[in-house]
């Protein structure tokens, strides 16, 4: 295949619609260690009811073969909000598929970059999508791992490509592989005594009941932690904070999250989930008619935990909040009868998260890259 037999076409109507969506599915489907997607999640990401829409800049392409079959999709985001808080001109890419051809995935990120370019933006970066919450990096080492969720799921002839055509890195992210220990380390035993009858004191949930005052504060505190530091984080207003809360309480198992308050409230969580990679893969991304009972049943068989969100407040890190969080979720994981953490993306350059997993025996086991490319 060559580029000069391929156009790009960008996405209108519910036709074109339909196919971006679905692609994925019809190129990997029948691999056998791709995980599908939730599918009312993708169709959700580019309609109204995504309220990241009412502050980004969205547009999608498909590229179609000369018999106008589809071959490859991308799309491309400005993320308005996200700009003005950092002082930014970034556009994103997203949701890049192509086959192993640079003319194909060259003339796709150059529908992209165009579209970002026409809007004044300078610099282009992916894949990245509406926030840090939704997949980000290509993978780029361990390939061998069963993916987590919200984590893309490239081919490995992806980055090569992405070098070919001449995307420089711009920030990697490393993912840890922590085992749950029988004995928690003595370092943490230590602070665990240290902060005894201090005004620190550990929430842990049984029900949803009991869980659903403290979402919204979760959320909240969220912002506190990430808005400004973390970077494609742009922070949610109440509405999106009401809508996240409504999304995941009912999918969320209370064991797994954790929280920390002290007399200012709400001083750390975290949040984890049992891995639902067999039960999507089963469901073939469906929920109905069968696939909710394959996503029940999945936590049943899972050995290991998806971290998912944590943070501290500003001005407690460094007090030893952390120790006691992790205590606690460690002592939940290993009762539950996991054997490991997936920690999710951890910046490259952050030492201060990544010497904790590693005094917990983690190691990094995968590695993530978002690339860059200045227009």
């Amino acid at each position: 295949m060559t580029g000069c037999r391929v156009r790009i076409e960008p996405v209108t109507g519910w036709r074109d619609r339909r196919t971006y969506t679905l692609l994925p599915y019809r190129l990997h489907g029948n691999e056998p260690d791709w995980v599908p997607p939730l599918r009312m999640d993708e169709w959700r990401n580019f309609s109204s009811r995504n309220l990241a829409t009412r502050y980004c800049d969205h547009a999608r392409w498909l590229a179609r073969d000369e018999r106008g079959r589809p071959i490859g999709r991308i799309a491309a985001i400005i993320n308005r909000r996200y700009n003005e808080l950092r002082n930014e001109h970034w556009g994103r890419f997203a949701e890049l598929e192509c086959p192993d051809d640079p003319d194909v995935a060259g003339m796709l990120l150059d529908a992209a970059c165009d579209w970002v370019r026409a809007r004044g933006m300078t610099s282009v970066i992916g894949p990245q999508a509406w926030s840090d919450q939704d997949p980000e990096g290509f993978l780029i080492d361990g390939f061998q791992e069963r993916t987590s969720i919200a984590t893309y799921q490239n081919p490995a002839y992806i980055p090569l490509l992405m070098d070919r055509l001449g995307w420089e890195k711009h920030n990697d992210y490393v993912v840890y592989k922590v085992p749950v220990p029988e004995v928690l380390p003595r370092a943490y035993q230590v602070v665990q005594r240290r902060l005894r009858g201090s005004a620190f004191e550990v929430v842990e949930f049984a029900r949803r009941s009991e869980l659903k005052p403290y979402i919204r504060p979760v959320l909240r505190l969220m912002n506190e932690c990430f808005a400004g530091v973390i970077e494609g984080y742009a922070p949610l207003d109440d509405e999106e904070i009401d809508d996240l809360a409504r999304r995941y309480l009912p999918i969320i198992d209370p064991r797994f999250v954790k929280a920390v308050r002290d007399g200012k409230g709400l001083a750390a969580f975290v949040i984890a989930m049992p891995d639902m990679t067999a039960g999507l893969k089963k469901s073939g991304g469906r929920l109905l008619p069968t696939g909710w009972w394959h996503l029940l049943r999945a936590p049943r068989h899972a050995k290991r935990l998806d971290l998912l969100l944590g943070g501290i407040r500003p001005d407690v890190r460094g007090r030893g909040v952390d120790v006691l969080m992790g205590s606690a979720f460690m002592a939940t994981a290993r009762a539950a009868g996991f054997e490991y953490l997936d920690s999710h993306h951890e910046l490259e350059s952050n030492r201060g998260i990544r010497a904790e997993m590693e005094a917990m025996g983690g190691v990094v086991y995968k590695r993530f890259r978002i690339y860059r490319k200045e227009l």
